[in-house]
């Protein structure tokens, strides 16, 4: 990618929005420009924290494997999302892995210079830690979803969230949604199972609530915002 290009990509970056265009240039010098196909990882559990990821295309799994060989899904990140940024002292290697769930473009920067950028600005530290309390928001809303509604509600909700951060409006009322994203992993997100993703996004398409191919499952048109309950 080009410089220049790198340069008006973070410059429009609402985390760093207090930032001089000086500054954007130093970042753009720093940051690496990298593509990443369906199933790479960024990172492993025990690699090395060598940076943070931006996304600028695409979508990216976050998780960790558990003791009974099951996958616990942190987060879907996608565009202009952070992943990687929680660098935290005292731990030099990932405790999470971050795979491309779809072809993938992020931003890389060194963690190093993450943390340099963290003490000389104020703003930064501030903007970055809204992100985490998000995050941290988000995980709780999941727990207690899982707690107190039913399996069909969490997914529904799950259909919800996506139209809302990464669905593309068609028209009046019809919002599409490229989640990229298998039954077991929407499973693995809404604490249900693989049979029960695929009973519920089954009935909504009978119903006419929602639609898609059997040959592209992850894109899923919502017809109506409404009507999805």
């Amino acid at each position: 990618m080009l410089h220049s290009s790198k340069f008006l990509i973070l410059r429009d970056l609402e985390i760093f929005n207090s930032f001089s265009d000086i500054q954007i240039e130093q970042l753009s010098n720093q940051v690496l420009f990298e593509k990443c196909p369906k199933g790479k990882f960024l990172f492993q559990v025990g690699d090395a924290m060598s940076y943070v990821y931006i996304i600028h295309k695409g979508a990216v799994k976050v998780g960790m494997n558990t003791s009974n060989d099951k996958i616990l899904i942190k987060e879907i990140a996608y565009k202009d999302e952070f992943v990687g940024e929680n660098i935290l002292p005292g731990h030099s290697e990932r405790r999470l892995f971050a795979h491309a769930v779809k072809d993938t473009e992020v931003f890389k920067i060194p963690t190093s210079y993450f943390k340099s950028m963290l003490e000389r600005n104020p703003n930064l530290c501030q903007n970055l830690t809204q992100i985490l309390i998000k995050k941290m928001s988000s995980l709780e809303t999941r727990m207690s979803n899982f707690v107190f509604k039913k399996a069909q509600s969490r997914i529904v909700d799950f259909l919800k969230e996506l139209a809302v951060t990464n669905g593309l409006k068609i028209g009046m009322d019809e919002i599409l949604v490229n989640h990229g994203l298998s039954h077991k992993e929407i499973a693995n997100i809404t604490d249900t199972s693989r049979q029960t993703v695929a009973r519920v996004l089954g009935d909504l398409k009978r119903q006419n609530i929602i639609h898609f191919s059997p040959r592209k499952p992850h894109k899923i048109l919502i017809r109506n915002m409404v009507n999805l309950a």
